[in-house]
């Protein structure tokens, strides 16, 4: 397993560079591609040798090599954080077909989840496309387990997810649930559909207890009220990702729990 960790561990620096260049451009509707990778205020190109993952930012002192801005510290830690979320997930599907299906949810989940934090907001132009891509792996996935039930537990994941989020939007108004959180739990709930109903129900359980706590820790440090509105997207794809991980054994525990005979 050892190579299979430095492989992806390496994939996720590098694609963690890019959910910058993702995070940054795409709430404002810039191209991906052009211009090339500059610096905001001063708009000199970075160098080749500048923009290598992590090292870059180091070698700089988190500053611009032309007009010595500041550069965040978000960039390193997201090519950190993306990489340690891929080896975390070649440690839980190994070298399945499942595994690149998961290794793009863990980079889709983490870009939405910080531009979610950033504008508030859930781009359709990531979201959308995250469903075309996660049934084409997914389902290539089904195809060489011979399990073609997975997929079709995932089709029927992403309907419940949304019917049961939509009456939110309209139940609270605009203090409810929004239709871009609506969007990425429909796509959760494909990757935890095919995973199985127990890792679902534990996602989306998992994803409102992590809102809840967020909520009450912005409240009791006073940066929000009880009628502030916060994101809930970052919540719902932790709350994701405890059931990518741990979805089995929390709801084998929870069951012993009610029903001591099982």
């Amino acid at each position: 397993m050892a190579p299979l960790f430095v492989v992806v561990a390496v994939l996720g620096l590098a694609v963690g560079s890019f959910l910058n260049v993702v995070i940054y451009r795409v709430p404002r509707g810039e191209s991906l591609v052009r211009p090339r990778s500059h610096c905001p205020h001063c708009q000199s190109v970075i160098r080749p040798w500048h923009n290598v993952p992590v090292v870059g930012w180091l070698v700089l002192r988190g500053r611009c090599a032309a007009c010595h801005t500041h550069i965040s510290v978000r960039y390193p830690i997201v090519e950190l954080g993306t990489a340690a979320l891929f080896v975390a997930v070649a440690a839980r599907f190994g070298m399945s077909a499942a595994l690149p299906a998961y290794l793009y949810l863990a980079a889709v989940a983490l870009a939405l989840a910080v531009i979610d934090l950033d504008v508030w907001r859930l781009p359709n132009a990531i979201v959308y496309p995250s469903y075309l891509v996660g049934l084409v792996l997914l389902g290539t996935a089904s195809a060489v387990d011979d399990d073609w039930a997975a997929i079709g537990r995932g089709l029927l994941g992403t309907v419940a997810v949304i019917a049961l989020f939509l009456p939110l939007t309209y139940t609270f108004g605009r203090r409810g649930m929004a239709l871009g959180d609506v969007k990425v739990g429909g796509l959760l709930g494909l990757y935890l559909g095919w995973l199985g109903w127990k890792p679902l129900l534990v996602g989306l359980f998992a994803g409102f207890v992590i809102g809840s706590l967020v909520g009450l820790a912005s409240i009791g440090a006073r940066r929000a009220g009880l009628k502030s509105m916060l994101p809930y997207g970052p919540s719902m794809m932790a709350g994701a990702f405890v059931a990518v991980f741990f979805g089995g054994p929390i709801a084998g525990w929870y069951l012993s729990l009610i029903l001591p005979t099982v």
